[in-house]
């Protein structure tokens, strides 16, 4: 989870690897309405994330019932957010990427094929809500390389999960 830029979709990507287990990215639960907006330089509000959210928690709903697990790459950006993912997979473990504002500026202008432009990610930052004690789950700074970065996150999971490592 975190705002655009912060190596989300490769770090989720890397760690689902790592971790052998389904791997998705919510921004292809988005309905197209919601790209349209993001697209246009407007933020999404509250009701356009509830079905959105929803239907993140259900794909992580049935991954968990069926047993293997699952890692998305999302946003999450503020607490009641986390707790409609966390009601749909009590399990979930929240990995929060970080990085200054300089770099995330940085990654968002040199990607190409994105719907979020650069004109939100101030508002991303300014809605961004960190994880509370009470949540499940870990921050890790994005500025290392991505393969260290998923590696560090792939331990953290495991501790939390009780998962061995891999020999």
């Amino acid at each position: 989870m975190g705002v655009s830029g912060t190596g989300k979709t490769t770090i989720a990507r890397l760690l689902a690897t790592r971790l052998g287990i389904p791997f998705a990215d919510a921004d292809d639960f988005h309905p197209p309405a919601n790209v349209a907006k993001m697209s246009s330089g407007a933020p999404l509000d509250d009701s356009d994330r509830g079905p959105w959210l929803t239907a993140v928690g259900r794909w992580l709903h049935d991954r968990c019932t069926a047993g293997t697990g699952a890692v998305v790459a999302c946003s999450a950006l503020k607490r009641r957010y986390r707790d409609i993912l966390h009601a749909s997979a009590p399990s979930v473990f929240f990995l929060l990427l970080t990085a200054s504002r300089e770099q995330l500026i940085e990654r968002m202008t040199h990607r190409h094929g994105h719907y979020m432009p650069l004109s939100l990610l101030d508002s991303q930052l300014a809605a961004l809500e960190p994880l509370q004690p009470t949540e499940r789950g870990a921050t890790l700074s994005a500025h290392r390389a991505p393969d260290n970065v998923a590696e560090t996150a792939a331990a953290l999971v495991r501790e939390a999960t009780g998962t061995p490592q891999p020999e």
